[in-house]
């Protein structure tokens, strides 16, 4: 049986790609250049994760591991930190955030939990106000998952009830009013009308706990399979 190499000898190895007589490619990368091979990589390792491809998620798991690894050396480079550094802040900030598992602090469910990480999040970051909170959120997010973000923040924070029939309520008056300024023509209105129908909708899927982003994928992939069905229903039998 073939021996398995070893996450220190992964390290050596990223180490000799970037060192002297090492591959050009990797030698010449920098943070920025490798920014869109971590995109690409974590979208990757997402089809894999929603189609249950365990093969395929084992591989695209080690690609982002590899960007991890990329980033690190590159920091430990320039003198900027190292992999061990990236290491202990991360257990730092584990154990710090899960005082019910490494502390005596009791909750009684998962809720609990996200609003006790929610506010030791805020607290470690020295963030005074829900506004500060969610202007933290990454501005390159995809919209959905940004809005996400930021309307778990406000219900965490007690800004926002989770009046699901209420919300409704709202949608359907927006789903009207948006006839109006059909009628009207207006550009402007329609757009700005349009985002709030989507904002309202998206914090539907927030309400019920189910991920935007990855709802609307499935809708899409169901429209991209009707069309696909017709046209090969047309295809000729032999």
């Amino acid at each position: 049986m073939e021996s398995l190499y070893s996450y220190e000898d992964l390290v050596a190895i990223i180490e000799k790609l970037r060192g002297e007589g090492g591959c050009p490619w990797d030698r010449e990368q920098t943070h920025e250049s490798l920014t869109p091979c971590l995109l690409e990589e974590s979208y990757e390792l997402m089809e894999a994760l929603q189609n249950n491809d365990i093969p395929l998620m084992r591989e695209e798991l080690g690609d982002v591991l590899l960007q991890v690894l990329m980033h690190t050396q590159i920091a430990k480079e320039d003198g900027e930190f190292t992999l061990e550094e990236v290491i202990h802040d991360l257990a730092h900030k584990l154990i710090y955030r899960h005082p019910h598992v490494f502390k005596d602090t009791k909750v009684e469910n998962s809720q609990e939990v996200l609003t006790n990480w929610e506010e030791l999040k805020q607290k470690e970051k020295n963030e005074t106000s829900l506004v500060e909170s969610m202007d933290r959120v990454a501005k390159t997010l995809p919209a959905l998952v940004k809005t996400q973000k930021v309307q778990n923040k406000a219900i965490n924070n007690g800004a926002i009830n989770r009046d699901i029939l209420q919300e409704l309520e709202g949608l359907i008056d927006r789903l009207n009013c948006i006839k109006d300024t059909v009628k009207q023509g207006d550009i402007v209105q329609n757009e700005e009308k349009i985002g709030e129908i989507l904002f309202a909708v998206v914090k539907l899927s927030t309400f019920f706990e189910i991920n935007a982003e990855f709802a609307l994928t499935k809708s899409m992939e169901k429209f991209i399979n009707r069309f696909r069905y017709i046209e090969n229903s047309r295809v000729p039998k032999d």
